[in-house]
């Protein structure tokens, strides 16, 4: 299978019913700045380079952002914080992501969410993330990443649930990965995990997640990156 036969078999599902009947009546209702636009309200497929070495996962499309664009963190407040970041660590050709027309392109870098479709309040459901695992874990396989920068908890503990039934990981102790901003943590073959708290509003506009901080999260990632 390759990235693109992947991603219209991301597009094409309609396995969790609650997230197709949110998706598409966002789709339908809209947000008001945005009620002359056709939504895409299908599952978001990844986006970036497909021969990325670093691997970002965040969590879900926005109902209004990526919902509505069909590109990850397109569209939305936690896509300019994102793609700002990684416009200054030079992973983005440009620092705004407004569609998919826009010529955004990303260097070294490929973006995926744990959950393909809108969720209801910002939260799938864990049975939910389950059912889409095999998309993330396909995407692993075809990427081969060296890196992977985990935006948010539950982005860490999806990929924490692959790592650990794969041959190898076993022997690796659960307690002695804990998600912490900008953790840094060696996992196997000479990979790495970075770990982030989500660019969502409510991380960046509390202050929880500054700029200064997030930015350290992209020079972690180039120094690992660069390692011989």
């Amino acid at each position: 299978m390759t990235i693109a036969e992947l991603n219209d078999k991301i597009i094409a599902c309609r396995k969790c019913q609650r997230l197709v009947e949110w998706r598409e009546k966002i789709g339908v209702e809209k947000r008001k700045a945005f009620k002359d636009q056709e939504y895409w309200s299908k599952p978001v497929p990844g986006f970036g380079d497909e021969n990325a070495l670093v691997f970002v996962v965040g969590l879900a499309p926005g109902a209004h952002g990526s919902n509505r664009t069909g590109r990850q963190f397109t569209g939305d407040a936690s896509g300019d914080f994102l793609f700002q970041a990684l416009h200054r660590a030079g992973f983005a050709s440009q620092p705004k992501s407004s569609s998919r027309g826009d010529g955004l392109t990303l260097q070294n870098a490929y973006i995926a969410p744990v959950c393909r479709c809108a969720p209801p309040q910002n939260k799938p459901l864990p049975a939910e993330i389950k059912l889409c695992q095999p998309f993330l874990e396909e995407e692993i396989y075809l990427l081969k990443p060296r890196i992977f920068v985990a935006l948010g908890r539950i982005a860490f503990d999806t990929l924490m649930r692959i790592f650990f039934i794969q041959p190898g990981y076993q022997s690796m102790k659960d307690n002695s990965f804990v998600f912490s901003h900008n953790g840094i943590f060696p996992i196997l073959n000479d990979r790495w995990l970075v770990t982030s708290y989500h660019p969502s509003r409510q991380n960046t506009q509390t202050g929880r997640l500054t700029v200064n901080m997030f930015d350290e999260t992209w020079s972690i990632t180039r120094r690992l990156l660069n390692q011989k």
